[in-house]
This record gives structure tokens, sequence and C-alpha cells, in this order.
């Protein structure tokens, strides 16, 4: 039976609102996301399906577990990109979830990330750790495009974003290394970026690109504007906390999705796919292998070796998949 309690924004919503009307609950943070209708009509038939799913398996909402959803989208009769827009789907929807319940695991996010799991078994299935050039070029265009009338608050959440991907798409940094980047590492228009390590014989260096620069410039300005406290170059709120992986992720995806390239990818472009891209962009300008490994931070040589020959299948791929269109 419905919920009588009207919509309310996810973060509104009680953990009880989500045990007793998973639906209804749902149809209130859909109408917060600002999705097309067509989008959302197709979001709300999959939520459907997957709540069928786990009331067979006698499980809620608050209760779903890894095995469950791995089940339900491995069992999926759809191509690997639709069962990723499922898992998706899902991963985001459980972040908001947890994040009322102050929990700190995802069971969806697990699957998301696990290279071996059950439900990458079907057609489609191609290895695609990197971009290709329009999708990188995709990416960028986004970086720069002009930002929408919004709140403040708003505002230099997405030049913080933004910032965040030109760095890992820029400067290769993995995740880790964006948390923990200081305000006295960075200059304005410095293209040199030491990452400090616990340990000094793991700190390293490495060359942002033009644009990285030029986005994470703009950044650092609506920081200072901003007057947000600390001194992490991408704090996670107001107050100056770290940011969380996940909420990392998230921003990742929003931009991934806003350039339009996430429904054509069979897998997520994750942080860790954008340092690739940024190692495969020095390969292609016939960089030093052992040299795009340490501006990665590898410390075996071996590491930038096993990177650099993942790039050259996928390269050999891709360019026998255009001369078959040709053909």
């Amino acid at each position: 039976m419905a919920s009588s309690q009207p919509p309310r924004d996810l973060f509104d919503q009680q953990r009880a609102d989500w045990q007793r009307d998973p639906a209804s609950a749902f149809d209130a943070w859909l109408a917060s996301q600002a999705f097309r209708q067509s989008s959302a009509d197709v979001y709300r038939v999959q939520w459907g399906r997957f709540l069928e799913w786990i009331a067979l398996k006698h499980k809620t909402i608050l209760s779903v577990d890894t095995g469950t959803i791995a089940e339900f989208v491995a069992g999926l009769d759809i191509k690997r990109p639709q069962r990723l827009r499922y898992l998706r789907l899902i991963e985001r929807v459980l972040d908001h979830v947890r994040q009322i319940e102050l929990a700190s695991t995802n069971p969806a996010r697990f699957i998301a990330q696990d290279g071996e799991a059950a439900w990458r078994n079907a057609s489609d299935n191609e290895p695609t750790g990197f971009l290709d050039a329009a999708e990188r070029a995709a990416i960028l265009t986004q970086l720069f495009a002009p930002l929408e009338e919004q709140s403040a608050a708003k505002r230099w959440r997405e030049y913080r974003d933004r910032a965040l991907v030109a760095v890992f798409l820029g400067g290769g940094l993995k995740t880790g290394d964006a948390i923990a980047l200081t305000l006295d590492a960075v200059k304005s228009g410095q293209e040199w970026l030491t990452i400090e390590a616990d340990n000094p014989m793991f700190s390293h260096s490495t060359r942002l690109a033009p644009f990285a620069v030029e986005i994470l410039d703009a950044w650092l300005e609506s920081r200072r504007e901003a007057g947000l406290p600390g001194q992490l170059v991408f704090p996670g709120s107001p107050s100056g906390r770290p940011m969380h992986k996940a909420t990392i992720l998230r921003a990742v995806d929003a931009i991934v999705e806003a350039a339009g390239i996430a429904e054509t990818r069979a897998q997520r472009a994750s942080p860790q796919t954008l340092r690739n891209t940024f190692a495969a962009d020095l390969f292609e300008q016939g960089m030093n292998v052992e040299q795009v490994g340490q501006w990665l931070g590898f410390m075996q040589p071996i590491s930038a070796g096993r990177l650099h020959r993942a790039w050259k299948m996928w390269a050999d791929h891709a360019t026998a998949e255009r001369v078959h269109g040709l053909e």
C-alpha cells in the first residue's frame, strides 16, 4: 500500500520510509534529481523490477546484500551496458539510503567494482579500461561548459567536481591522492604537482596537462571566494572535512553522464579509467614507459609495463574495430 506521507526529498526521508514504501520514497528521490522525463520513466521501471526481485528474496532496501544484488543483475536477460545501468541506479540510490542510516558500505558498489563479477558475463564484454579520443574530448567540453544558474553552494561543488575530473584525466592522480591533496602543494598556473606520501620515498611528481591547470585554477579561485576552511584542496563539505570516495565516484559519474558518454560505454568511466587515459595520452605521445610510471607514482617498473601492455591491446582492438567498420 502506498504511503500517505507527502513526497519529500530523499535526505528528509527516514529509514522507515524506505522500509515501508520504497517505491514512493524512490519517486520522491527521482523528482529531486531533475532527470529528463524519458529517463525518469526508465529508472522507475528498473527500480520496480529490482523491488519485485528483493521481495521474492524476502529482503528489503535496508537488508539487501551484495549476493542478492549480484544475482539480480546477473539474471537480467539484457546486454552488459544495460546491466551496468541497472547497477548504477541501484548503487546511486543505496548510497543515499546508506547515508541516511549512517552506514559506510554499499552492497551494489562491490559488484560494480568486481571485474570478475557474474553480471559481466553478457554480450558486449570487451575490455575498456580507457577513454577513446571522442570520449576524452566530450569530457573536456563538459569541463569547460558554462555553469548553470544555481546556488553558491552548488557552484563551488561543481567547480570542485570538475577540478577532480581534471586532475584524474590531466594529471593521473589516484582517488586517495586527490582526497589528501593540500593547498600548499598547488599554486595558480603551476603545471608540476607533487603528491606527498607519509613515507617520503613514496612521494612523486606529475605534470598536469594545460587543461587541468586551467580547471584547477578556476576551482582554487572559487574555493577562495566561497571561504572554505581547512587546507584540503578538495574539501567534502563547507566545514572542510575530507571527501569520501563514494562522493568522488558520484561526481565523476555526473560529469561523465553530462558529457553524454555514459550510455555508450560498457564499463563505468571511473577515476581509475581517467587515470589510465592520462597514461594512454602520454603513451600516444611516445613518452618512455618508465617515465609515465613515475608520474603515476608506481613503485615498480613492472606496473607501468602492465599498463602499457593493456593500453596497447586496447588500442589495437579499437583500431581493428574501426577497420572492420570500414569494410
